[in-house]
């Protein structure tokens, strides 16, 4: 009874802040905000009607003469047939990049519906498309085991041109908490994303203020108690990495490019080291990681998104089993080398970045934040450690002692993964019957 009343009173006083800013309530179930993070690693989706001509998503709107409305509004959509989407596709190319969820963006700040909705014309259905890509890459989601997730912001833009009122991001008019219509209408649409396609296990809640987020989110609750919202329940640092861990479930959203939408041109694209480097920096604090794709017009992953997802892909593919069913050590890592352990067992998984190592060429590190004792082993993910390729007489073999210092590791990268033998991104080592200095489990 007392707990019962304690987390009423907390819910309570969560709608009352005392810094001035806006409140965040949470109510995730601490076992499904669990089950989120044992997901880990996620794809965003940024796709709208004027990816046609490559800009940034919706905020063009903002400020734009009532001639831009009008043809962006009235014309645009006219054009948009992205006849090339193959939902399958999408979620295989998440998958086998190691990528455990999927959130698409089922409408953005600019109104525009990516999903068949009742609550206006202004949607893919209205398109020579015509067809609903948010059920068909829920469906996809679930026959390829992945889980469900859906961004929608409460900011519209197009719901504002229509009532007259000028598209802007902070006006008090622009904001659900002081529209009323807009407030109803958003949750509207809410409601038929979360009751039309079957329980929804992610929901991101973009837009300005807290509030919408909040009254979207206490909907999303009472329909599907079992929903995990991120942001507006959670923190969700954009384009940034804390600088060390957080004390409740966090998700990070980067993007490949610079943009969140497909931009053919102008575009700096992350290599795929850097995708890995940073995946591994934000599972060993504990966060989930969302990069996100922007398919083109067509409903393609553009041919510089596929061969970074490719290589990631490539890198999963050898050392994913470190990211099933792990856990942060207390310390994240030392130097180059970081860490995350099996929730069940004394295994650790030792990310060792060594940009220039080259094939055939042994490596050497010490260890201060772990110990083990004579029955300690070590394997490098991917490599039985017997052979070099061309080379019978060399021992691959990794090397593990206890020493002074903590654990004392040798290993040599010997798997060719590229016909000219240089690969530049992380080898695991996985250490079983290992412990952090100073803990007796």
């Amino acid at each position: 009874m007392y707990l019962r009343l304690a987390i009423s009173w907390f819910c309570i006083l969560s709608l009352f802040p005392l810094t001035g800013q806006e409140p965040i309530l949470n109510l995730n179930k601490p076992e499904r905000e669990a089950w989120f993070t044992g997901h880990g690693f996620g794809m965003f989706i940024h796709w709208s009607f004027d990816v046609q001509l490559g800009m940034v998503i919706s905020h063009s709107m903002v400020g734009a003469s009532d001639e831009y409305l009008d043809r962006y509004i009235h014309e645009l959509p006219k054009t948009f047939n992205p006849v090339d989407f193959d939902a399958d596709e999408w979620v295989l190319t998440a998958k086998m990049a190691g990528m455990n969820y999927l959130v698409f963006t089922t409408k953005h700040h600019n109104g525009f519906c990516m999903y068949d909705t009742k609550t206006t014309d202004f949607s893919i259905m209205h398109t020579p498309y015509a067809r609903d890509p948010t059920r068909q890459l829920i469906d996809a989601s679930r026959r390829h085991g992945l889980a469900v997730g859906i961004y929608y912001s409460p900011d519209d833009f197009y719901f504002l041109y229509d009532h007259g009122i000028p598209i802007s991001r902070a006006r008090p008019e622009a904001m659900a908490s002081q529209n009323p219509a807009l407030n109803a209408y958003a949750k509207q649409q809410m409601r038929e994303l979360m009751t039309q396609y079957g329980p929804i296990d992610i929901v991101f809640l973009d837009g300005l203020e807290q509030y919408g987020k909040t009254e979207l989110a206490k909907l999303c609750w009472d329909i599907n108690p079992d929903v995990v919202v991120t942001r507006g329940a959670m923190e969700t640092p954009e384009q940034n990495t804390p600088d060390a861990p957080l004390p409740s479930p966090w998700e990070a959203c980067f993007t490949l490019g610079e943009q969140w939408q497909f931009r053919p041109t102008n575009e700096t694209y992350k290599s795929a080291r850097e995708v890995i480097l940073k995946l591994i920096e934000i599972r060993c604090k504990g966060g989930n990681f969302l990069l996100n794709v922007g398919p083109d017009a067509r409903g393609n992953f553009p041919p510089e998104q596929g061969a970074i997802m490719n290589e990631i892909a490539l890198w999963m593919f050898i050392n994913g089993e470190a990211f099933k069913s792990t856990k942060p050590l207390s310390v994240t890592h030392e130097g180059n080398a970081w860490f995350l352990k099996a929730e069940k067992t004394s295994t650790v998984y030792v990310f060792w970045d060594e940009p220039n190592w080259k094939l055939g060429e042994r490596r050497e590190i010490n260890l201060k934040t772990l110990t083990g004792d004579a029955t300690s082993t070590i394997s490098v993910l991917g490599h039985a450690g017997q052979v070099l390729e061309y080379q019978p007489d060399i021992d691959p073999a990794p090397r593990i002692e206890l020493s002074a210092e903590g654990l004392h590791l040798s290993v040599m990268r010997a798997q060719r993964i590229y016909n000219d033998r240089k690969w530049p991104n992380p080898l695991v080592v996985k250490l079983e019957n290992v412990r952090e200095t100073g803990s007796k489990n």
